[in-house]
């Protein structure tokens, strides 16, 4: 046999020493091709050249092949490969010396003795009695995994761990509790409810005719004045004409709604109620409508019966005055809800009233801050209105006074201003507000938003200021960039109050106005959100017996608070009057019509299930 050296042509080439050299298992496949058992033989005399070193050298082509793809026997330790190498190198020589003739019966016999060894050993190798895989035994055969299947294996292994994961809850940050002052009142059990009932869904196109309606007063009055003409018109069955706003107020805002409110939104959410349209069609346009001021407080009946065949005669009304034309109690639940979904879900801002709210609202919230919001209502119209001008000069009381006497629809002329007080039917003054919130725990570090108008009076503030210093306003708190497409309409500045107000921790009104009855309602719509009502009345005798030293500071505090442990905007039925003037306003209180007592539903549904069950039983 030859015993071809390193460069021998014909053999597998040898490896002198360890190496880092790499082969392409493709071209060890063609070295195996091109091999034959003269390799086996040179193979054998370099061994023995080498002192026994050959497996730290060089093995045959198969086992070196078996050495690369040793992923296919992940559990069988490298040295048994070397071993069968060895053995299978013997074996061959074993085979190349039977040629010979010489000691046949031997070579027999030891050809028989590898054959069992063989035997055993591929038993022993692929025919493992059990598999570790992924942590649990699998009986039975080994499956021979590649490259490939080890891979998906692997993710296999990675998913369910990322899955695993994923199901683990993650640590919850350590919750501080939320100091009295600033906790809501409890309303588990109460929820909004102002679905569209199916049967109450606009199917058709025909209409009796077309409601043109003027929105009169401030924001907040002709906000829910809209929202009630909203549900007249679904009661007439009639089209909506886009409303118009009120330009002559005390403010003269020429905004048009357009202006302040997104009236695609508007159309769009009420769509399926009622049928509203930008303006009158070219048919309609020329025709003169007839003008109407429907009456104070009305039921459906009133519409259905005065206004509906109005409108079938003349096609077209419109009404000059939207402020409370709807009855607070006594119409159908579907109306009432509707009056809701027109309130707080289709009357939204425009984006630019919106986004700068925002912007307003995390600069107040900023390190997650707490602020109170309060509506002092001590505004030069207000206090002309109700005649308070007990802490005025002589000079700012005969300016109201005047102010007073010549607005003609105002029917109260003359006043005494300091009964009137203590009859409690004066707003706050600024130093009153800063003893009541003092009374009822706030620190004098709480941030302040000032929900209002200009203050009047001169120095008026100063005293709140003593004791609240970070005290904001919408002037205060933006920029004058920012400020500035705002400046000349005070109906889109009361809107980013109107935000804010909503928006806050708590909020304080210290007069019963429209705004302070719209965001009251909005806030228990929302959640019950904490709403302090104060009880001018009681409170203003507090504040006298305090200035006189009738009593210490400490018992002011306690009986403030215990005169309003029960106002802080908690869940209540709204409250019916002996006429409509004097009932609970729907606006600001949607309970019932709006919110659901959970509990409530939960018992009655029982009873109406107990009722139909006995009805049943007795028809058997």
């Amino acid at each position: 046999m030859s015993s071809g050296g390193a460069n021998s042509s014909n053999g597998s080439p040898r490896l002198a020493g360890p190496t880092t050299t790499r082969r392409r298992v493709a071209d060890m496949m063609d070295s195996e091709r091109s091999s034959n058992f003269s390799d086996v033989s040179d193979e054998e005399d370099n061994s023995n050249g080498n002192n026994g070193d050959h497996h730290h050298h060089y093995h045959h082509p198969v086992i070196r092949y078996w050495l690369l793809r040793s992923r296919m026997f992940f559990f069988s330790p490298e040295t048994w490969l070397l071993k069968f190498g060895d053995t299978y190198s013997w074996f061959v020589t074993a085979v190349q010396s039977m040629r010979s003739g010489r000691h046949m019966w031997r070579r027999i016999f030891g050809g028989l003795l590898l054959l069992v060894f063989f035997s055993v050993f591929v038993k022993f190798s692929l025919m493992s009695g059990h598999v570790d895989l992924n942590g649990r035994r699998e009986h039975g055969l080994f499956i021979v995994q590649t490259i490939k299947e080890d891979w998906a294996f692997a993710q296999k292994i990675v998913a369910e761990s990322e899955a695993s994961d994923a199901v683990k809850p993650l640590p919850v940050l350590e919750k501080f509790p939320i100091p009295e002052i600033w906790m809501k009142p409890n309303c588990d059990n109460y929820q909004k409810c102002i679905s569209r009932p199916r049967n109450r869904i606009r199917t058709g196109t025909k209409t009796n005719g077309y409601l043109l309606v003027h929105a009169n007063g401030g924001l907040n009055q002709m906000r829910t004045g809209i929202c009630d003409m909203v549900a007249v018109a679904k009661i007439m069955n009639a089209t909506l004409v886009l409303p118009s706003l009120d330009h002559e107020s005390f403010w003269t805002d020429p905004s048009d709604f357009k202006d302040i409110f997104d009236w695609k939104h508007f159309i769009e959410v009420l769509n399926d109620d009622i049928e509203i349209v930008t303006s009158l069609p070219p048919q309609y346009a020329a025709i003169k409508p007839l003008h109407k001021a429907p009456v104070s407080w009305s039921k459906a009946s009133y519409y259905r019966g005065e206004m509906v065949p109005l409108l079938n005669r003349h096609k077209v009304i419109k009404f000059t005055h939207t402020d409370s034309r709807l009855a607070n109690n006594g119409l159908a639940s579907s109306i009432q809800r509707l009056r809701c979904r027109a309130n707080y879900e289709a009357l939204r801002y425009t984006n630019e009233i919106e986004e700068l709210g925002k912007i307003l609202l995390n600069r107040l919230k900023k390190n997650n801050e707490r602020y109170i919001a309060l509506h002092l209502r001590y505004e030069k119209d207000m206090l002309a209105f109700t005649g308070c001008s007990h802490n005025l000069t002589a000079e700012e009381a005969e300016e109201l006074r005047i102010m007073r006497y010549s607005v003609k629809h105002w029917k109260e002329k003359e006043i005494d201003s300091k009964e009137k007080r203590l009859q409690g039917g004066c707003p706050m003054s600024p130093r009153e507000a800063a003893l009541f919130l003092k009374a009822m725990g706030y620190p004098s570090t709480t941030t302040i938003y000032i929900v209002a108008g200009e203050i009047y009076g001169r120095n008026s503030m100063a005293a709140f200021r003593s004791e609240y210093p970070n005290v904001f306003t919408h002037t205060t708190l933006a920029t004058e960039e920012e400020l500035e497409p705002f400046k000349r309409y005070q109906n889109r500045l009361a809107a980013l109050d109107y935000i804010l107000a909503l928006e806050s921790d708590v909020f304080v009104y210290t007069y019963d106005g429209n705004m302070a009855k719209a965001v009251q309602g909005h806030r228990r719509f929302e959640g019950f959100r904490k709403t302090i009502n104060p009880e001018r009345q009681n409170f203003v005798k507090l504040i006298d017996l305090l200035d006189e030293g009738a009593i210490p500071w400490e018992m002011f505090s306690e009986e403030v608070k215990n005169l309003h442990a029960n106002r802080v905007g908690a869940p209540y039925l709204r409250q019916s009057g002996e006429s409509p003037r004097l009932e609970e306003n729907f606006f600001a209180n949607p309970f019932p019509g709006c919110v659901c007592n959970l509990s409530q539903e939960r018992t009655s549904s029982l009873k109406s299930y107990q009722m139909s069950r006995r009805r049943v039983v007795l028809s058997r």
